[in-house]
């Protein structure tokens, strides 16, 4: 696989930071997600193709102990917030003294400067500084968060992955590392850099859900069905549009003109009853080979019966036989696995591993009795 042979140490964290390490992984990286000793559960549900060791870094043992992985790695990511892995003597200056090639990965909510770069934070509250939750919402409501997706993962998780690949592919130049910084505000904001870069066309003249992307346009919106479910509807250029109005069933002529802004109000309400005359099975073979730029509105447990996505393999079933996403993009000659072996007991490889980065048996025994690392092997197998 693309990422095969990359060593990436991961400090066990909530979404963000777990997702990209999932895409290092899915692409071939040897993750290894550093937990904490004395918890029962793991909260990485993205945990597919890691490994987890179990180190107590309150004690200055175990500190040492994941110096040592950090030194012999490609690749740190860690999510915490601004100055603790410094705390622990583990921050980028460190350990790029012990390893110059090493990928200091850092993703926070702020990034490591400026006034709220040690501030608490989750997805709404940097996807409202990004800018970009002010443009989130329908007409004459206020602004809603897409669940959280814009910040934690789009601007976060991926981006950091992002960063880690470019300074991965810099350091064949070079041969030297560098530190990552990802800011979720700033990944966001890059993410949506459309926004930005269209306002000069007035894409965003209007108010909020009252412009062509936003909810504004009726033949840009999502349609309730008669069994109440939903049709998506994108038939913004005119030749979509045509094959909209025709497989509805109506007559252009008798109709206002499409980009007519004042008469939108009165086209949605002409849709909104015309598509609640069918199922969404029956709108689905009605648009099924047009250009209407129409589908259905699946939910996440009927993707995977969607005949496109069946013949793509876009999505699979895990080893807790749960739908999930496959990898992408797809890549030719090396593609992604996506492992469907389940996800790691917190502890699972502590051995294994320790051993693998060259701690000696009696070594590891002396760490696992201090409690200084803990071993869940036996609990694996049950």
């Amino acid at each position: 696989m693309a990422l095969a042979g990359v060593r990436v140490i991961e400090l066990a964290g909530l979404a963000p930071a777990p997702f990209c390490g999932m895409i290092l992984a899915d692409f071939g990286a040897k993750v290894i997600r550093v937990d904490r000793t004395k918890v029962a559960m793991a909260m990485d549900t993205q945990a597919r193709g890691k490994r987890s060791v179990a180190i107590n870094l309150k004690s200055p043992e175990g500190v040492a102990v994941l110096k040592r992985l950090c030194i012999q790695s490609d690749v740190v990511l860690e999510p915490f917030r601004k100055g603790v892995m410094e705390k622990l003597g583990l921050g980028p200056e460190e350990l790029l003294k012990e390893n110059p090639r090493l990928i200091y990965a850092r993703l926070t909510g702020y990034g490591q400067s400026g006034a709220y770069a040690k501030a608490a934070g989750h997805d709404i509250n940097y996807l409202a500084m990004s800018g970009l939750l002010s443009m989130l919402g329908r007409s004459h409501e206020k602004p809603y968060a897409p669940l959280n997706l814009l910040a934690d993962f789009a601007g976060g998780g991926l981006t950091c992955a992002l960063g880690v690949v470019l300074a991965l592919l810099e350091r064949t130049r070079s041969g030297i590392g560098q530190v990552v910084d990802t800011s979720m505000v700033e990944g966001a904001a890059y993410v949506g850099s459309f926004v930005w870069k269209s306002r000069s066309i007035g894409m965003w003249n209007n108010s909020r859900g009252e412009n062509m992307l936003d909810s504004g346009a009726p033949f840009y919106d999502t349609y309730q069905t008669s069994d109440g479910k939903y049709m998506a509807v994108g038939a913004i250029e005119a030749q979509f549009y045509n094959q909209l109005i025709h497989g509805l069933g109506l007559d252009a002529a008798n109709l206002p003109p499409q980009m007519s802004f004042s008469d939108w109000p009165v086209l949605r309400q002409i849709f909104t009853k015309q598509f609640a005359t069918k199922t969404q099975e029956e709108w689905g073979r009605v648009f099924d080979g047009k250009d209407a730029c129409v589908t259905p509105v699946l939910s996440l447990d009927e993707v995977i019966s969607h005949p496109h996505n069946q013949e793509r393999a876009s999505f699979h079933r895990d080893a807790q036989g749960e739908v999930t996403p496959s990898p992408a993009p797809v890549l030719s000659r090396t593609p992604a696995d996506p492992c469907l072996t389940r996800d790691p007991l917190i502890g699972e490889h502590t051995r294994p591993v320790l051993e693998e980065f060259g701690f000696k048996l009696a070594e590891v025994d002396q760490l696992l009795s201090a409690g200084i690392i803990e071993c869940n092997v036996a609990k694996a197998r049950l």
